[in-house]
């Protein structure tokens, strides 16, 4: 008898809308129910256990895949005689120390269309250190004055009641270039959300921060010295603090002593993460993949040109990364993902189906 009460509820969790698999849908209700401690333990041993190796190469070489764009409504894609219109290609990425660079390792391949003959995208893949160099992480940027940035709240995460919907919606699709999670589930991110006007979750000073402001740009900063609430913000996204500052990891990424970078798998395990930042020109890079931790993703973003950077989420379930482009012109249902990482767990087709959590989309800027 004393089961009843939390197998219905375990049972109507299982039944809940959303695309997360029953697995997914069993931990999340377990961290809902005071037994997140349980959980991490359990997560923390089985990815200790199951560490990635060291040494070796990957099994793959470096390719850049990406989906058809001839559906993209954009502007003439011809290179204008004042010359291109976006920013500057950013310098390539370094390898860690004492690695002998793969074949266009670092080196930032043009994704998706171009608009006045800049590409909207970079797009490279890496090895996230000097011991784990069978592994390869994935690095995109994007450039602020092509594409613009929306954020959209997930059937779950972070709660609450949003007209945007859980999905890149239809009328939208044809200008899609990619999307990408967002961070922790909100109990656990030590920060709020706003959206509509609205804080669904109340914003902390001193927490890192996704920002997006009314012109569709986005940047990453520190609430209250960075940035702060005003009539050009539409959107804020805050998930621990940040892990780069100043164009350099932060002191305590290794230790946790304060907890602030989070507790979920501890910040040594080495899993799946992912991270966002803004570079010097106000390019806005993403970065995930396998073989993280908290200070090695630091050390990856940094690499990448990062000025300030925040962790998004981890775990091989939550993090992902997809291209999008319509197989014909003019029509929307055309539209599909092509995955960034071939070995990211989640399709290249999620964002456009309701998904639980909430995550950002980019688009092609118009006029």
């Amino acid at each position: 008898m004393l089961l009843v009460l939390p197998m219905s509820s375990l049972a109507a969790a299982l039944r809940a809308p959303g695309n997360l698999t029953a697995g997914e849908k069993s931990v999340e209700w377990l961290r809902d129910h005071n037994l997140g401690g349980v959980v991490n333990q359990v997560e923390q041993w089985w990815f200790s256990n199951h560490a990635p190796k060291q040494g070796g190469e990957p099994d793959r070489g470096i390719t850049i895949a990406a989906p058809p764009d001839e559906g993209a409504s954009k502007p003439d894609t011809t290179t204008p005689a004042s010359g291109p219109v976006g920013t500057p290609k950013p310098t390539d990425v370094a390898v860690p120390d004492g690695v002998t660079p793969l074949p266009n390792e670092g080196v930032w391949q043009a994704v998706g269309p171009t608009f006045g003959g800049s590409p909207a995208m970079y797009a490279t893949q890496v090895r996230p250190d000097s011991i784990h160099t069978s592994l390869l992480d994935g690095l995109v940027w994007i450039d602020p004055k092509l594409a613009r940035f929306e954020m959209h709240p997930g059937l779950q995460e972070p709660g609450g009641s949003w007209t945007t919907p859980p999905q890149v919606p239809a009328d939208e699709r044809l200008d899609l270039l990619a999307a990408f999670n967002g961070g922790f589930r909100m109990q656990d991110a030590r920060g709020g959300y706003y959206l509509e006007g609205k804080a669904g979750h109340a914003l902390r000073d001193g927490a890192a921060s996704f920002i997006v402001k009314k012109d569709g740009t986005a940047t990453v900063g520190q609430w209250g010295r960075d940035a702060s609430m005003g009539p050009d913000i539409v959107g804020v996204r805050q998930n621990l603090d940040l892990i780069v500052d100043g164009g350099q990891p932060v002191p305590g990424l290794d230790d946790n002593s304060n907890g602030k970078f989070g507790a979920t798998l501890g910040n040594k395990v080495l899993v799946w993460r992912s991270a966002v930042c803004v570079d010097a020109a106000g390019g806005i890079i993403y970065g995930y993949g396998d073989g993280l931790g908290a200070l090695s993703l630091a050390q990856l973003m940094t690499r990448a040109g990062c000025q300030r950077a925040m962790e998004l989420d981890i775990n091989p379930s939550w993090t992902s990364f997809n291209f999008y482009g319509a197989s014909t012109a003019g029509d929307a249902s055309t539209v599909v993902g092509t995955k960034l990482l071939p070995d990211q767990h989640k399709p290249g087709n999620r964002y456009l189906s309701n998904d639980s959590r909430d995550f950002f989309a980019v688009l092609a800027r118009q006029g």
